[in-house]
């Protein structure tokens, strides 16, 4: 008989659900839009998802994770460090337990990319993964061995909110950031760093598929924007290299999809590794924006 887990990807603009079976194939996925601002709606529409998943396994009471965009305390039990700003300091693990009447398993979301591209994915057979969401925001996980290593703060792997590493202070407090602080690297690696490097350079407002796009057909300016953001890519990831040296690396979110970034980006690494080499595969997932809800399920091992 299949053995069935959830798993959850709440999303700032969307919410998303998948059921793996024991084989790690899909069964069912939804995805609906998240209600951004509304921490008790998110809660019902959660549980609705998961009622849909469990109608269509025809089997009740089936483990389930969570990712998120932040992460949940261990001294309080609150989220804290979500950039969907409406989660931070609810007891949403405790509240959705409570709600789907079991354990419910809820993590970072760059974490549940990293667990879902070591199982079977990019990093599948590398021992230490980390992971990299470049998408709206920017984040990081890593995984041993497949397990999410958290750490005692929640911030194992950690990336996005770290200052963006040999960079000169004018170039940081021109990138004030939500989390309050200015120079995070999710205002420079995201898609939307990417956008606000342009209209920085040049006072037009365009999205970073529009900017590549632009780089690609010769501009001058979006070249050298983009030239920028891989240098800006291999400091911060020569970062995460110098600290816990990871077998692989893997990328995952919207500008994961940049082509070039596989070919640029390891090649300027060993400019900034200790030792002036480095070998460190940079991958992009395999699983696209479905690993984040993979990996959720993943948390719950069979």
């Amino acid at each position: 008989m299949n053995q069935y887990r959830i798993g959850i990807d709440l999303g700032g603009t969307k919410t998303e659900i998948i059921l793996l079976d024991g084989e790690s194939c899909e069964r069912f996925r939804k995805r609906i839009p998240t209600h951004r601002g509304d921490y008790s709606q998110t809660l019902s529409d959660i549980a609705a998802l998961v009622t849909d998943a469990e109608a269509a396994a025809g089997v009740s009471a089936l483990p389930v994770g969570l990712g998120i965009p932040g992460t949940v305390s261990r001294k309080t039990g609150l989220v804290k460090n979500a950039n969907s700003t409406w989660l931070n300091g609810k007891p949403l693990q405790v509240d959705l337990s409570r709600r789907l009447q079991r354990e419910v398993q809820v993590t970072n979301d760059a974490n549940c990319l990293a667990v879902s591209e070591a199982t079977d994915g990019a990093g599948a057979g590398y021992d230490l993964v980390f992971a990299a969401i470049l998408g709206t925001g920017c984040g990081g996980g890593v995984c041993y061995r497949a397990t999410p290593l958290a750490g005692p703060n929640g911030v194992g792997g950690e990336w996005g909110h770290n200052p963006l590493p040999w960079t000169r202070d004018a170039q940081l407090n021109a990138r004030p950031c939500y989390c309050g602080r200015a120079g995070c690297q999710e205002t420079f690696l995201s898609g939307t760093g990417i956008a606000l490097t342009y209209q920085l350079a040049t006072g037009q407002e365009l999205a970073a598929d529009q900017v590549v796009e632009r780089w690609r057909q010769g501009e001058r300016a979006a070249s050298e924007v983009m030239q920028a953001y891989m240098e800006q890519l291999a400091r911060a990831l020569a970062a995460v290299i110098n600290v816990m040296d990871p077998d692989a690396i893997v990328l995952g979110g919207g500008a994961s999809n940049i082509e070039e970034i596989y070919h640029e980006v390891p090649a300027r690494l060993a400019a900034y590794v200790f030792g002036g080499e480095c070998d460190t595969p940079v991958l992009q997932a395999v699983h696209g924006d479905s690993s984040g809800v993979r990996g959720a399920a993943w948390l719950n091992p069979l």
